[in-house]
């Protein structure tokens, strides 16, 4: 494997470069080795989020790579966990750099290492060098990387070189309104002075082990966007914390900026009569000299500024546990023993510290323990139910570690280890505790939410959505906002149309959610598109139909909850969480707010965003498959039509609910209704292969035995009959026809007949679509054995044996059949002969002499046949077969 790499705390010369060399090395995968700086990752997010494959340095197998690329740094210690990777045999290493000579550099098989401003001017002068062309979205991505180390072309370390890289990039389109959207804005001759000027006055002192810088400064004038040069400041030099005292015209101010939880310059400069949040905040500074502001903000940063949280401290002990083959009954009684709300579980048995078998399983929450036992399944052992998708923290885990799992990562419980051992857990609640001082004894007034980051996952796409969608749609969903506001409530567009936007995938299937009365909507709505509208009073929805045959479904914001496992779901009203969270995938888990005052929000409570970039099929919640099975196809089928992957965690659900025997417990024409989806796809035979994979085909067909799995020969006409169906596809005919028929009788192809009378049977099918499905299997079987044993076949032949087969019988044929003559038969039959038809008709015949009756169908019947193997070719030869094989005098 090869991977190519940059510093920890990424920024947009690292990122660039990345991109830049992955043009050179194009199986290089791209890894960050820890986080990056705010502005790139918005950037990522914004810009990048759907176009490159960003992994972690968790997300590969380190012993696995063979070839490393670093970009931006020669230091061991700024690429992190990835330094293992140095010790790999045979490893090489190629670097990219432009900082200057320090002592540990590293070594490289090839080095590219020079005094320019950028990484990124090096890459740009070979990428121009070996003439390899990029795309202006390129070109701005690899300028933002020069405009950001170089300060816009302004710092000291600026080189002619990085100015000819720039240029060639603008060349190419590079676009500088984004450059200035996410770098600051360039600062002139006398910002720059002042820059230098708060530079030479730094000072640093650490407090709690966290260093923080305090630059002081005096003016005679003001100076307008002083915050600019304070933000470049903390750019330039790569700090945590600054906090800036500048005296100009005779006032005196703070401006402070901090890029760790650790110090809310928020509440610090509300110490001196100001304001802000945690990240950035500013005071005008009354009654105080420069000197007395000076030692009251170092006074304030020692009773702000705690210890840096370690999860040793945090944490609860001793951990409670479950063993993985304790039963939900077990863990219930366990969680209201203690009063907890979640517990690690852990193997059965005593772990060998020293071995290499998982010391922790998974996890498993209260909630979820109560919703199984409310389906009878209490004695169900806690691992089939459990998470293991857990992340786990060390003794000196950071308050910033512990944040992003619990709040980012939305993990309930870190469990917390030390060599192997499990030694406490951090809750939600221990976090909360510590970030607000125990809120039980606060003031609620003094609570300021503010101060603390949002990590909210919500992005505004009307952009997007502007320019994905032509006018018309885009007229109608504002049609939509604007109704629901008229109506006092807010209105979503959901699920797989937000995904495929996402994707920028075209998706006109249009479903909307109302957090309100969802049926009084669509009335409304209809009146206002002069549509016509379909209500269903029970689940609370309604089907909109527009004069242009485009079908809107409403719904109003629901929950649903089942009963029993594999039952219909009961319906009560909700809010848009909770009607996301009932929904099969986290993929199809988003909504697009549609009210004026907010169009185009995006709203994602579970991560969804992520998922989708890392084309992951996740369920919401353990018991998905618990609650309806038929999620099972449609896993399969998204997995196989957008090139998916179900993870880990979720196919185990699959596999527990196959376990479970779920299918036998639901209404089974749901399950045929699923399958006929699924099956009616171009992937069919994709899918069919994934259901045997997932232990499906007992259920499906349990009479298929013995031919339960797929061999050989069974895959081969499962291939045949995909390429039969993709050949009917191209030819552009008019038959209607369902793909689901031929792969059905495909997969019954070696069995009786009865097998495919038991399986209408246990799915309900209708009596038309049982003598249906019966004829085209008799038909085509009999009609495949007749064929092959023919040595020659004429085209009255051909046309005999396949008349009374439909699209689907004669797609069927050609899957099964083993010879070429009997596929190219099909083939001219389906193309030319059946649209053959005699150049006589029932006058002629009349005209003839010949008397009405049944005998036309007979006489007709020979002159097509004979026409087929050209025995005739004009209307005259045809009178001539008549007076020759039907004499009038036999028709007296």
């Amino acid at each position: 494997m090869r991977v190519i790499t940059t510093h920890m705390n990424a920024d947009f010369d690292g990122m660039a470069s990345m991109i830049a060399a992955q043009k050179l090395y194009p199986d290089g995968v791209l890894v960050f080795p820890g986080s990056q700086e705010k502005a790139l990752r918005e950037f990522i997010s914004q810009t990048l989020l759907y176009h490159y494959d960003f992994l972690k340095a968790k997300q590969i197998v380190l012993s696995a790579v063979t070839s490393l690329i670093i970009v931006d740094t020669r230091t061991s210690k700024r690429i992190g966990s990835l330094a293992s990777c140095l010790n790999n045999p045979g490893i090489s290493v190629h670097i990219y750099d432009h900082h200057p000579k320090s002592d540990g550099d590293l070594r490289g098989d090839l080095e590219i290492i020079r005094d320019v401003g950028s990484t990124m001017t090096l890459f740009t002068e070979i990428l121009r060098e070996k003439e390899i062309e990029i795309t202006e979205e390129e070109a701005t991505i690899f300028s933002l990387g020069i405009y950001e180390d170089t300060g816009s072309l302004t710092h000291m370390t600026t080189t002619p070189d990085d100015l000819r890289a720039a240029a060639w990039l603008l060349e190419r389109g590079a676009k500088l309104d984004v450059i200035s959207q996410f770098l600051s804005h360039d600062l002139t001759s006398e910002q720059v002075g002042y820059l230098n000027d708060l530079v030479q006055s730094a000072t640093q002192i650490t407090i709690q082990d966290i260093p923080v810088v305090i630059a002081t400064l005096s003016l005679p004038h003001f100076v307008d966007d002083f915050s600019l040069i304070v933000k470049r400041f903390l750019i330039m030099e790569n700090l945590d914390v600054l906090f800036t005292i500048v005296s100009m015209a005779g006032r005196t101010y703070l401006i402070a900026r901090s890029r760790i939880p650790d110090v809310n310059v928020g509440a610090i400069a509300r110490d001196f009569g100001g304001g802000g949040h945690a990240t950035a905040a500013a005071a005008t500074i009354k009654d105080m000299s420069h000197i007395e502001a000076h030692e009251q903000l170092v006074r304030s940063l020692h009773r702000h500024i705690r210890p840096q949280a370690i999860a040793r401290e945090m944490m609860t002990s001793p951990a409670i546990t479950a063993p993985e083959n304790a039963t939900l009954y077990h863990a219930k009684t366990l969680m209201s023993r203690y009063n907890i709300n979640a517990m690690v579980v852990v193997p059965r048995v005593e772990p060998d510290l020293k071995g290499i078998e998982p010391f922790i399983l998974g996890m498993i929450s209260r909630q979820m323990v109560e919703r199984a036992i409310s389906h009878d399944l209490g004695d169900q052992q806690v691992q089939d139910y459990m998470a293991t998708d857990v992340e786990v923290l060390s003794l000196n885990a950071t308050l910033a570690d512990i944040q992003e799992i619990i709040i980012e990562h939305r993990q309930r419980l870190i469990p917390i280890v030390h060599e192997r051992e499990l030694r406490g857990i951090i809750t939600r609640t221990d976090l909360l505790n510590r970030l607000v001082n125990d809120p039980a004894n606060l003031p609620k007034n003094l609570l300021h939410e503010s101060e603390y980051p949002s990590l909210e996952r919500s992005r505004n796409l009307a952009h997007l959505l502007t320019t994905s969608l032509d006018r018309e749609t885009i007229v109608l969903l504002k049609t939509i906002g604007e109704v629901a506001d008229e109506l006092k409530v807010n209105a979503f567009v959901v699920g797989g149309f937000v995904r495929d936007l996402l994707l920028k995938k075209n998706n006109m299937d249009l479903d909307v959610v109302v957090e309100g009365d969802g049926i009084a909507f669509a009335k409304e709505l209809t009146g206002q598109l002069s549509g016509r509208v379909r209500v269903h009073e029970r689940f609370g929805t309604a089907t909109l139909v527009l004069p242009d045959g485009l079908k809107l479904d409403i719904a109003t914001a629901r929950l649903e909850y089942y009963e029993y496992p594999a039952a219909l779901p009961t319906v009560e009203l909700s809010s848009i969480k909770l009607d996301l969270y009932r929904r099969d995938f986290t993929v199809n888990a988003m909504a697009i707010q549609l009210n004026p005052d907010h169009f185009g929000k995006l709203i994602d409570f579970f991560n969804s965003q992520n998922d989708l970039k890392q084309v992951a099929i996740k369920v919401l919640h353990n018991l998905s498959f618990v609650d309806d099975p038929t999620r099972i196809f449609r896993a399969v089928r998204f997995e196989k039509r957008m090139d998916f992957i179900i993870v880990k965690h979720t196919e185990r659900l699959i596999r527990n609910a196959v376990k479970m025997n779920l299918f036998g417990k639901a209404d089974d024409p749901r399950f045929f209704t699923e399958l006929t989806i699924l099956l009616n796809e171009e992937i069919g035979t994709a899918a069919i292969k994934r259901l045997e994979e997932l232990g499906l085909f007992p259920f499906l067909w349990p009479d298929l035995k013995p031919h339960l799995k797929i061999d050989r020969r069974f895959d081969h006409c499962l291939d045949q009959a995909q390429r039969s169906i993709a050949w009917f596809k191209l030819l552009y005919l008019d038959d209607n026809y369902s793909p689901w028929i031929v792969y059905l009788l495909t997969i019954m192809s070696r069995s009786p007949v009865t097998v495919l009378i038991n399986f209408c049977n246990r799915f309900q099918l209708s009596a038309k679509m049982r003598s249906y499905l019966l004829n085209e299997k008799i038909v085509a079987d009999k009609t495949a054995h007749y064929l092959s044993r023919r040595i020659t076949l004429k085209n009255s032949v051909i046309y005999s044996s396949l008349r009374e087969l439909n699209i689907e019988g004669l797609l069927y044929l050609m899957a099964i059949a083993r010879k070429p003559e009997v596929k190219r038969a099909v083939s001219l039959y389906v193309t030319t002969l059946r649209t053959q038809s005699p150049l006589l008709n029932g006058d002629d015949l009349k005209s003839l002499g010949y008397q009405p009756g049944p005998i036309f169908k007979t006489l007709l019947e020979t002159l097509l046949l004979a026409r087929l193997d050209e025995e005739v070719s004009s209307r005259e030869d045809e009178v001539d077969l008549l007076k020759k094989s039907y004499p009038l005098r036999s028709n007296r």
